[in-house]
């Protein structure tokens, strides 16, 4: 269902305070609601910005990376602080990142104790260089992709998928265990009964996201291919719901053979069919990009469908990678909403490509405000 007449752009982040954060000892920036650029040369720090925000909004990096990574070396801790403004009510976001500790999040000064507390606060969507792989690249990316989206949509759902990945590992631990003590083996039953309560979930959360995402991408491919193709989207679950348990009932063999869980949601995979055939095995360079593209302004208007606000976008140096139809499309579906953009360098935005509200000079763990 389409409620963009509903939607007001009342979703903003004001402000960011970084300390001890990879390169920046102590940075203080202030964004416009507009189109915010970063630029400097590579390794200077302007991902780390944008890395930043996303961990404000979701509590991981994008990259991946633990949180004792991102604290400088020479440091034990790290600090985000992140204001954002939602209905005109002013929210602060606190990240206290520990090397050897969990993360402390507190909301306006109260601290909360489960991340699904945090989503829904702020929307981002992150499009950087390594999307445009997506469909190209394994299966994990693609449900990282899912789970990420999703998580920021439905704490439900990240309630079902921290248990399942809990009962994964626990599961796979006692298989290794069984080498040496079998008779745990009849344990087993408890920890497939969970993990086919909360899988089922998890399937189901992620079947009906699929659905919605496929619908929004379709006639966005279409007006990015010139008509030319027809982009479908698909769900492809390592088991379906209803068949999960007696699935994994006939699987224990295998799984005690192999010591790990081999079947199950952990397991599911996407598919991006362009006219009828598989653009992961068969598509071309171009054909995957495109596909990409359409997948990220999907789920822009994915996120305006469902929390009846515009996300945040986070565009990290990824024009340089789009031609120049590409990016006049990316940029056309952008022009409305708050965008943080790093680049290398500012020549292909003074050419009057689009409307800029704010420019920062970054250099080497230092912000400049140029405006």
């Amino acid at each position: 269902m389409d409620n963009r007449e509903e939607i007001t752009t009342s979703m903003i982040i004001e402000s960011i305070e970084l300390k001890n954060y990879r390169n920046y000892d102590e940075l203080h920036m202030d964004f416009s609601q507009g189109t915010n650029i970063l630029y400097g040369d590579n390794a200077q720090g302007k991902t780390n910005v944008l890395e930043a925000i996303y961990v404000c909004a979701t509590t991981k990096s994008h990259r991946g990376s633990k949180d004792k990574e991102i604290i400088q070396f020479d440091r034990d801790e790290s600090h985000i602080k992140l204001n954002v403004r939602k209905n005109d009510i002013p929210y602060r976001i606190d990240m206290h990142l520990k090397k050897n500790k969990a993360k402390g999040v507190a909301v306006n000064g109260v601290p909360i104790r489960k991340a699904s507390e945090l989503f829904g606060i702020v929307n981002v969507v992150f499009f950087s260089p390594e999307d445009l792989n997506l469909i190209k690249n394994g299966p994990a990316e693609r449900r990282r992709f899912v789970d990420m989206e999703l998580c920021q949509l439905n704490k439900l759902y990240v309630h079902s998928l921290v248990q399942y990945n809990r009962i994964v590992t626990q599961r796979n631990k006692l298989l290794k265990d069984l080498a040496f003590r079998p008779d745990y083996e009849e344990t087993l039953d408890i920890w497939d009964m969970q993990l086919v309560q909360y899988g089922k979930e998890i399937i189901l959360y992620r079947k009906e996201f699929v659905e919605r995402l496929g619908m929004i991408i379709e006639p966005i491919h279409r007006k990015l291919s010139g008509g030319k193709e027809t982009l479908c989207i698909l769900y492809e679950p390592d088991v379906e719901a209803d068949s999960f348990e007696e699935t994994l009932r006939r699987s224990r063999g295998q799984d005690l053979k192999q010591r790990t869980t081999l079947t199950g949601p952990h397991r599911d995979d996407l598919s991006f069919m362009v006219n009828g055939i598989d653009i992961r095995r068969f598509g071309s360079q171009g054909q995957q990009r495109t596909a990409a593209l359409s997948l990220k302004l999907a789920e822009i208007e994915l996120v305006e469908n469902i929390v009846h606000d515009y996300p945040i976008l986070l565009l990290d140096d990824v024009l340089s990678e789009l031609d120049n139809s590409r990016q006049n499309q990316l940029l056309a579906g952008i022009n409305h909403i708050q965008t943080v953009i790093t680049c290398t360098g500012l020549e292909d935005f003074v050419n009057d490509r689009f409307h800029i509200d704010k420019i920062f000079k970054v250099i080497n763990g230092t912000v400049d405000n140029e405006n």
